[in-house]
């Protein structure tokens, strides 16, 4: 079975959905035979970089966006971060430097060639919300596809050449084909969608389902010919 997931380095409900996903897929039977693939979608497309965090940087950029109070804008911040911490994430907001991620999309690509994506994007992850690295500087980008067990020189070639541009923009065009708006979103093999961060259980539901109705049907015991019909049902 396959779960592709649609989102953004920048998105903190990204980072949540990835938690809550992995928890629903641990508890998943056939955990073992899903294949996992991360797509790439940009919320800011237009973002600029920076190389530091300013004080009070990310409530200022997202009071801004949104349109409300600098106080509203850190109630929320305040209540994401308690909500990722249930997840067991360590959220600073204060660290957080601005910054486009397409580069970084880029290394997902790059590292799924090598067997490496989940780790690349939890890297990406951690150094944006915990650690606070500007990932739209490119030898950070390279440090952390090397920290991944990428080969340095062949990540900062693949950004120079731009060699996964497109494989990102095929992503973004394919979200906007199947209606993706916003991030996270999981697409359990191109039959069924969840929008949102969604609980472990919601999400383990929506697997147990697509897994039922795709699985071929297993026979545990078969009658003869002498009992075609018998208290448990008659066969044709």
């Amino acid at each position: 079975m396959k779960v592709e997931i649609w989102s953004d380095i920048a998105c903190p409900w990204c980072y949540v959905g990835k938690r809550r996903f992995e928890a629903a897929l641990d508890e998943f039977a056939h955990r073992d035979q899903v294949e996992v693939v991360w797509r790439s979608f940009e919320l800011d497309p237009g973002a600029t970089s920076a190389a530091t965090a300013g004080e009070s940087a990310y409530v200022d950029r997202l009071a801004r966006k949104y349109r409300m109070s600098i106080t509203r804008s850190q109630e929320m911040l305040d209540h994401m971060t308690r909500t990722a911490a249930v997840a067991g994430l360590d959220f600073r907001f204060e660290r957080a430097v601005a910054g486009n991620t397409f580069d970084a999309h880029q290394l997902v690509h790059l590292a799924a060639a090598h067997g490496r994506q989940d780790a690349m994007k939890e890297r990406l992850l951690l150094a944006y919300f915990t650690e606070g690295l500007a990932l739209g500087d490119r030898e950070v980008l390279v440090g952390l596809a090397e920290a991944v067990g990428l080969d340095r020189d062949e990540a900062a070639r693949a950004l120079e050449e731009q060699r996964h541009a497109a494989d990102v923009r095929r992503d973004e065009e394919e979200a906007g084909r199947l209606g993706i708006s916003g991030v996270p979103f999981f697409v359990v093999d191109r039959k069924y969608g969840i929008s949102g961060a969604q609980p472990a259980q919601h999400l383990l539901e929506v697997l147990d389902k697509a897994w039922s109705e795709r699985a071929p049907l297993t026979m545990v015991s078969a009658g003869t010919e002498a009992d075609v019909c018998g208290p448990e049902g008659c066969a044709t």
